[in-house]
């Protein structure tokens, strides 16, 4: 073979080297290439499932979202009371259709107006004249539409995230619970009125013959007599309170008051539970201030009232030999009373309720002693006709502290 030819071969044997080795090293990219775009595939395989369970996740909370706006919707519109919302800028954004009734008028002639621009309707002017032109906090009132028509209305701040978001407006017809209680208020004062003639001459006539008028009668004729004397004076304590609750519910609790020393009001007063003191051998002290005090200008019998349902209370309410205090205290601008006993106490979940009407906490109950349940609601209702406050302390099996507060007034100013 000739040289030349020896060198083309080894030349060309060469360049197939050459072309082989780039050869497999395409078949290498493209062999990656299949790969990358297999795994491409892959991958948006995945990203087009993970976007369609998401549009699937959306669409399954907008279908909640939905149903839960139709919910809340159909709950507003069948609410029994009147329900409206004003968003934070005081606008009326929802009314539901009992407000509508209430206030006579269509939601779209409503929706979007601000308190002051919904004056023209003589409801709301109502509803204006309570809350304002801006509804600020919580408030409770009620609201005679017209006769006959009474509204309980309560109002709520709405806040998210510590931002006030409006507010909402709740009205609830009262007026059958109103006539209901008026009538009730009416019966009772009739009843008690009926009854309080024959238990008066029922004491009379057992005054005279305890005191023996009617001849002289024995121990155990006298022991009888007492106790029927003692629960006719109860009924009659009991008519009584069952009046004056009458009276203050109707508005006819009248006041006639005067200039008065309340230290002497006490001395009054305690003179008449001598002998209830005495005989339950309680410890009963009156720390009579060492100074004059202001006078203040009170119904005196309606004040006596008052310092005698909260002795009365105390003696029922204290064991034998336990101890009673009363003191009285002038501050700046109040004659503060208080009176401390060592009785039963008041349970702490029954404190709120303590001075409502016929209300006995649970423990005073077991005990078995007397009382209505009315002496503590007249109590309150007299303080603060006269401008007053009245509150308490109490420790269950301890006893209580019960307090008011009057202002001392100028002479001047001769109003109750």
């Amino acid at each position: 073979m000739e040289p030349n030819q020896k060198k083309r071969e080894e030349l060309l044997r060469k360049q197939l080297e050459v072309l082989n080795k780039k050869l497999k090293e395409k078949e290498r990219e493209i062999a990656l290439l299949r790969k990358k775009r297999s795994f491409e595939i892959k991958e948006i395989g995945k990203f087009r499932q993970a976007l369609m369970n998401i549009l699937e996740d959306v669409e399954e909370a907008r279908r909640k979202a939905e149903e839960e706006r139709d919910l809340t919707h159909a709950i507003i519109a069948n609410f029994a009371d009147a329900l409206l919302f004003f968003n934070e800028k005081n606008r009326l954004s929802l009314i539901n259709s009992k407000a509508e009734k209430f206030f006579s008028v269509e939601k779209e002639e409503v929706v979007g107006k601000s308190l002051s621009e919904l004056s023209s309707n003589k409801y709301f002017k109502k509803i204006l004249g309570l809350v304002g032109s801006e509804i600020k906090s919580v408030f409770r009132a009620e609201v005679e539409m017209k006769k006959n028509f009474i509204l309980e209305l309560t109002t709520i701040n709405i806040v998210a995230e510590k931002t006030k978001k409006g507010a909402l407006m709740i009205l609830h017809d009262v007026s059958r619970e109103k006539l209901v209680e008026a009538m009730k208020t009416e019966f009772v004062s009739l009843a008690a009125h009926q009854l309080r003639t024959p238990l008066s001459a029922i004491k009379w006539t057992l005054r005279i013959i305890l005191d023996g008028d009617l001849g002289e009668i024995n121990k155990e004729q006298r022991s009888f007599l007492e106790k029927t004397y003692k629960s006719n004076e109860r009924m009659i304590s009991l008519i009584n309170d069952l009046l004056n609750v009458a009276r203050i519910e109707e508005g006819r609790f009248l006041y006639n008051p005067v200039f008065a020393n309340l230290a002497s009001i006490v001395e009054n007063v305690l003179k008449s539970y001598n002998e209830q003191i005495e005989r339950k051998e309680i410890n009963f002290v009156f720390d009579k201030p060492q100074e004059p005090l202001s006078s203040v200008y009170v119904d005196v019998e309606k004040i006596s009232l008052v310092i005698q349902n909260l002795i009365d209370n105390a003696i029922h309410y204290t064991p034998p030999k336990g101890n009673i205090n009363i003191s009285l205290k002038e501050k700046e601008k109040t004659i503060e009373f208080s009176i401390k006993d060592t009785g039963i106490g008041i349970p702490q979940d029954q404190r709120e309720r303590i001075f409502s009407k016929f209300f006995r906490a649970s423990n005073a109950v077991r005990a078995e002693t007397e009382g209505s349940g009315l002496g503590l609601f007249i109590a309150k209702n007299i303080i603060e006709a006269h401008g007053g406050k009245i509150w308490f302390k109490s420790k269950e099996g301890e006893g209580s502290t019960f307090y008011f507060s009057l202002p001392i007034k100028d002479k001047r100013q001769k109003k109750v």
